[in-house]
């Protein structure tokens, strides 16, 4: 029997259950069940939490351990252009062959009970891993922690929370110390877990869960430290110092990110050739992301036009010390989102750094805040900004009046999506 394509299958998979988003483990562990556990066959599992910084993190392990030969499966979400590229096989992106024979396997077991996209598209990129294990397996939580679809995995190798700060409210509670418990959901009995910078509200909850489940914590600013010296990265802990490339992903919120998966790696016993790569090695796109070979590049040749799906008030924070750090140009930001984030949030870091803004719609996303909402809200912090129909007419009207502006296109992850699909 022909398998239809992974298109089909997960078209059919978007009707299974009303709401996107409706957060508990029940289903998760019904299909589990149903498939003979492949979250229990996948090896030496780490799982990574946080609100900004966990696609980085993540990127970075998995360049330092593929430094050393270990193969690493890994699991990260939301896509950019195809849903395959949230299920990396031992460092490949899944082949349509595979992703839509675990998609049906997944959707034949599950029948017509409800559950939701995601739930059961991460139970699908789990059989797929068991199918071939890797040394190594990374997961990443797609939202919270406690009750995310990747919350399954009884004793990982260890646990990494990045920062977190305040965003996706309407599921996570209102307040640091509510969405710091939700992330913390991932810790487990005796597993140790790598803390990154944290407001003290933050810490305090992690810091109280660890203590009742007897997880070691390695915290930032207390157990390990990551400064920037002299052009290099400087990594030091209780068992000495390490001094490395600084991270090839742009920003200095990267020094950071660079610091949680090194602390990860020297916990894990990685040698200096991993730590080296995990900076120097590291790929993860539309985060700060130059695009050179891009038709938008084409378009304004002497511009420099960056991508970032960064959309809370913490990426807005790390994007405007970016900006900061970067030779002086006239900056331009092209910024669509959805209609759940908070844009002032996001905007008001940025003001001091731009000159102007486009609203932009997402495209093909029913969440997209109106360009209207944009530009209003921008100006309401202070920005000047006007709507454009598209990205494609906001550069076009840049390269007319702007030719040789800094523009960073932000705002969504959908949206630097939909710019990676033109190129």
């Amino acid at each position: 029997m022909t398998v239809p394509s992974s298109d089909q299958l997960l078209t059919r998979m978007m009707s299974l259950h009303p709401k996107m988003i409706d957060l508990t483990l029940d289903r998760v562990w019904r299909l589990l069940a149903r498939l003979d556990h492949p979250e229990r066959k996948l090896g030496k599992v780490i799982h990574i939490a946080g609100t900004n910084g966990k696609g980085s993190t993540l990127a970075m392990i998995r360049a330092g351990l593929q430094a050393t030969g270990d193969s690493c499966h890994a699991y990260t979400s939301p896509h950019l252009v195809r849903f395959h590229e949230r299920i990396r096989c031992k460092g490949e992106v899944i082949d349509e062959g595979a992703l839509s024979v675990v998609l049906d396997e997944c959707l034949a077991a599950n029948g017509p009970e409800p559950i939701t996209y995601f739930e059961i598209t991460t139970v699908a990129g789990l059989l797929a891993f068991s199918r071939d294990p890797a040394d190594w397996c990374l997961l990443e939580v797609g939202l919270g922690g406690r009750l995310d679809a990747t919350n399954v995995i009884d004793a990982p190798r260890l646990c990494v929370i990045t920062p977190i700060s305040i965003d996706h409210q309407q599921y996570l509670g209102d307040t640091l110390a509510e969405i710091a418990g939700e992330k913390a959901g991932i810790l487990k009995r005796n597993t140790p877990c790598v803390v990154g910078p944290q407001p003290d509200e933050a810490l305090e909850v992690i810091e109280a869960r660890a203590a009742r489940l007897g997880a070691p914590l390695l915290v930032h600013g207390q157990h390990w430290h990551v400064w920037e010296e002299r052009g290099r990265l400087i990594f030091q802990d209780e068992t000495g110092l390490c001094d490395l490339p600084l991270p090839i992903l742009t920003g200095p919120h990267q020094i950071v990110n660079a610091g949680v998966a090194i602390a990860a790696l020297r916990h894990l016993g990685q040698p200096v050739r991993a730590l080296e790569a995990a900076t120097s090695s590291a790929t993860w796109p539309a985060r700060m992301q130059r695009l050179r070979d891009h038709p938008f590049a084409t378009a304004v040749p002497q511009a420099e036009i960056w991508l970032d799906g960064g959309h809370n008030a913490g990426a807005g924070a790390a994007l405007a010390a970016t900006l900061g750090a970067m030779p002086d140009r006239e900056t331009i930001l092209v910024c669509g989102m959805l209609n759940t984030k908070d844009i002032q949030g996001f905007l008001a870091p940025l003001v001091p750094y731009s000159a102007r803004l486009f609203g932009v719609s997402v495209p093909e996303t029913e969440a997209t805040l109106p360009a209207e909402a944009t530009v209003a809200a921008a100006r309401e912090v202070g920005m000047r900004a006007d709507t454009a129909p598209d990205v494609a007419d906001a550069i076009a009207e840049i390269a007319r009046t702007s030719p040789d502006a800094r523009i960073l296109i932000c705002g969504s992850l959908y949206l630097a999506g939909a710019v990676l699909k033109l190129g």
